[in-house]
């Protein structure tokens, strides 16, 4: 009780579903982004305070939950919006049982489960192409920005948090340590990037080099403040001010729209570089590497369809190491109970011989004649067969019968 008190919760039994979210969201503004905080926020004050919020905290179960789930997608809400709904209500209810307010957590298991992530369309080679040769005269700070995502694989908001000493030119590598984000579309914030994985260095092809130098010709003149955290920015206006990431995927769209290529986000050149650098036969190592994923099951599971050729390069060349090292394995040998047997056609040539002729039927008066020496059929000649023994007599008198008899199948034996 003391732990919960002392992480924002109370332990009072008539405490609310609304009283606890709120309280909750004091304690999370102290370790989460903004970006995320806002996120919670409006899932909280929108959506389950309204529906849930009259209700006890300890009187919550999972069938509330399901009706609101019910609720929300019966009035036309996305799955994809109630989902992340539920996981920001699911995140609270957890740290509820963590800190022994709750003995269970009532949104587990979920209602609704994650829904399926739409198939990404990604520019082929020839349209971006097509889309940086438009943009460079169209808009050069867009081109700029676009050939280094597409070069390097940064997230937009890493690459308009880029300040001039994070990038070295001599290294032909630049580090990545803000992501710049808008709260509700109007508060700029530098944050950490997403993962702890993603604050690292990036290198940069000449290509990459040349647009970075396009926008160091570019560059405010006039000092800035070394106090404001805004200074020194890569993408920025003429006066120094940060490029707002909802007008930069404004003006990417319109470029796109002149040149003709689909319709696409600026996450997507992300997927872009990814897609070029595993087409290529880059190790998914590396390419987990560049994008700075924090583990490389993150990347296999994210690109995985583009990894099955992958995969057949892979067992051929197993294939054709073992067979290099192998050269009595030039031919195929079959295991023994695969292989014919050495007699199976002897009886061919004899049926194929000038004198071969079909059995009679039955109803000639030939049918019956013994065949001759060169006569066959279809069944050949069986050497040394024999008759089949008679049936002995059993030690009771009785010996099986050619016929049913009866029940027992016996018959007694003839003295």
């Amino acid at each position: 009780m003391l732990e919960g008190e002392a992480g924002g919760f109370n332990a009072d039994p008539n405490q609310s579903v609304a009283d606890y979210l709120s309280s909750w969201l004091k304690t999370k503004a102290l370790v989460i982004k903004p970006t995320t905080l806002v996120r919670y926020r409006d899932y909280v004050t929108k959506d389950l305070i309204p529906a849930l919020g009259s209700l006890k905290l300890d009187e919550l179960s999972h069938r509330h939950i399901a009706g609101f789930v019910h609720t929300q997608l019966a009035q036309g809400r996305g799955k994809v919006t109630v989902h992340r709904c539920l996981a920001t209500l699911s995140s609270a209810l957890g740290d509820a049982v963590r800190q022994h307010r709750l003995p269970h957590n009532p949104a587990r298991p979920a209602v609704l489960p994650r829904p399926q992530t739409p198939e990404r369309r990604i520019w082929t080679p020839q349209e971006a192409a097509r889309f940086l040769r438009h943009c460079h005269h169209r808009d050069p700070v867009i081109a700029d920005l676009c050939e280094l995502l597409i070069g390097t694989g940064m997230r937009r908001g890493e690459a308009l948090a880029l300040h001039w000493r994070d990038v070295h030119f001599q290294d032909k590598v630049l580090y990545v340590r803000y992501t710049l984000s808008a709260i509700d579309n109007n508060h700029l914030v530098l944050t950490p990037p997403k993962t702890s994985s993603s604050k690292n260095w990036v290198a940069i092809s000449p290509r990459v080099a040349t647009a970075l130098k396009h926008r160091a010709a570019s560059a405010p003149t006039s000092p800035a403040s070394p106090d404001d955290p805004y200074a020194d920015l890569v993408f920025c206006h003429p006066d120094g001010r940060p490029l707002r990431p909802e007008h930069v995927l404004h003006r990417f769209r319109r470029v796109s729209q002149e040149a003709g290529v689909p319709r696409i986000g600026l996450h997507d050149l992300r997927h872009l570089a990814a897609t070029l650098t595993i087409n290529a036969g880059v190790p998914l190592t590396v390419v987990s590497k560049t994008l700075r994923h924090s583990t490389l099951s993150t990347t296999a599971n994210i690109y995985s369809h583009l990894t099955t050729q992958a995969a057949h390069d892979a067992v051929n060349a197993i294939e054709q190491t073992l067979t290099q090292a192998d050269p009595d394995r030039s031919r195929l040998h079959w295991p023994n109970w695969l292989r014919p047997r050495p007699d199976h056609l002897t009886w061919l040539p004899q049926m194929l011989k000038p004198g071969y002729s079909p059995a009679p039927p039955a109803s000639s008066p030939h049918a019956l004649e013994p065949p001759g020496e060169d006569a066959t059929t279809l069944r050949p000649h069986l050497h040394g067969t024999t008759k089949r023994p008679p049936p002995q007599i059993r030690g009771n008198g009785l010996r099986p019968a050619a016929s049913q008899v009866g029940t027992t199948g016996f018959e007694p034996a003839t003295p």
